[in-house]
């Protein structure tokens, strides 16, 4: 199983990001997808989640509204567009699998930072 994360970098606050997350190894479209993200001192935090459908997301509440998570399964890829983006929104950010059986996998993650 391999996750590779793209995207990120450094953005003006009120900024845009989009970020991608290459997946192989095992049946994508069979799972959820998940975005964590990790700020400096803290631990790690979900994000966003989607169904392995695309069709029910569900996200926490600091980025409701502004974040956007989605899929496109024939190209085993999950993405998070991120908008208005805040100093606090700073972190590296991590793509999840949890498959049946309980085997987790994590991406190596990709840095985005927010600052004027």
């Amino acid at each position: 199983v391999q996750l590779v994360e793209s995207g990120g970098g450094l953005v003006q606050p009120g900024g845009s990001l989009r970020l991608s997350c290459a997946a192989s190894g095992f049946t994508f479209s069979n799972y959820p997808m998940n975005w964590f993200r990790q700020a400096p001192g803290k631990g790690r935090e979900l994000v966003a989640t989607i169904d392995r459908t695309g069709r029910i997301t569900d996200y926490v509440a600091a980025v409701k509204g502004r974040f956007t998570i989605s899929r496109d399964n024939a190209k085993n890829a999950v993405y998070l567009q991120m908008n208005s983006l805040k100093p606090d929104d700073t972190a590296v950010y991590y793509c999840y699998v949890r498959r049946y059986g309980g085997s987790e996998s994590w991406g190596q993650g990709t840095q985005v930072t927010v600052s004027s």
